[in-house]
């Protein structure tokens, strides 16, 4: 999901300032909602603490391979969340990717605010099609497959479009970037394949688990209905 530099360029970028500052206005949002209804301060810091640390290794050490404009990355935002919470798991990816950039990629560093709305944004969208498709009695150790299929097809579908709309407008509509754009989004169905079984597989980890013990780390819906 990394866009490549170049792809938008000049007066063009500063789109993505403005894109980026309702990215963090969303993160914000999903961040005091931790803060309010999931532990307070002292746990969003520390679960964004553990999302920062994994987005980053998700970021280097599993694979991902330029594919058409962008990068296709096993990035796991739905299992991120279902752990974690919104609100942590959008800090995490926002500093897990800014700490990439500062330390091993600083050429990624001007697409930053194109690169933080394309994960934050679908993960906001994530957390609204969770609330519809997952009663409130369910605790997310019970989640069924099909809830995270829908949940991984809605937030790599949406990178997807993010990744299309900065490519269009970078470049416009021509034959080579509706072929890039294409090939891109035919490259991540084996990240929505593949993500809902990661998923599940944490889960079942997580339901071997107290539930007390890990209060802070993991949110409370993991394994308590909503409240």
């Amino acid at each position: 999901m990394h866009i490549e530099p170049g792809v938008v360029d000049g007066a063009r970028i500063i789109l993505s300032y403005g894109t980026a500052a309702a990215s963090v206005g969303l993160l914000g949002k999903m961040a005091l909602d931790t803060i309010r209804h999931d532990g307070g301060v002292t746990a969003l810091a520390t679960r964004s603490l553990a999302t920062t640390a994994l987005v980053f290794c998700f970021f280097e050490l599993l694979p991902h391979y330029p594919v058409g404009v962008s990068e296709v990355h096993l990035i796991l935002g739905s299992t991120l969340f279902l752990i974690f919470g919104a609100g942590p798991a959008a800090i995490g990816l926002s500093l897990g990717l800014l700490l990439q950039g500062l330390l091993l990629a600083p050429f990624d560093l001007p697409q930053y605010g194109m690169n933080v709305t394309t994960l934050l944004v679908p993960l906001w969208g994530l957390s609204l099609l969770a609330r519809k498709i997952i009663p409130p009695h369910t605790p997310y150790v019970e989640v069924r497959y099909w809830q995270a299929l829908a949940l991984s097809t809605a937030y790599q579908g949406g990178i997807v479009a993010w990744v299309a709309f900065w490519a269009f407008y970078g470049n416009g509509f021509g034959a080579e970037s509706l072929a890039a754009v294409g090939t891109f989004g035919a490259a991540y169905m084996t990240v929505i394949l593949l993500e809902p079984l990661v998923d599940l597989g944490v889960l079942a980890a997580a339901k071997l688990t107290a539930p007390r013990k890990n209060a802070h780390l993991v949110q409370n819906r993991l394994h308590h209905a909503a409240v």
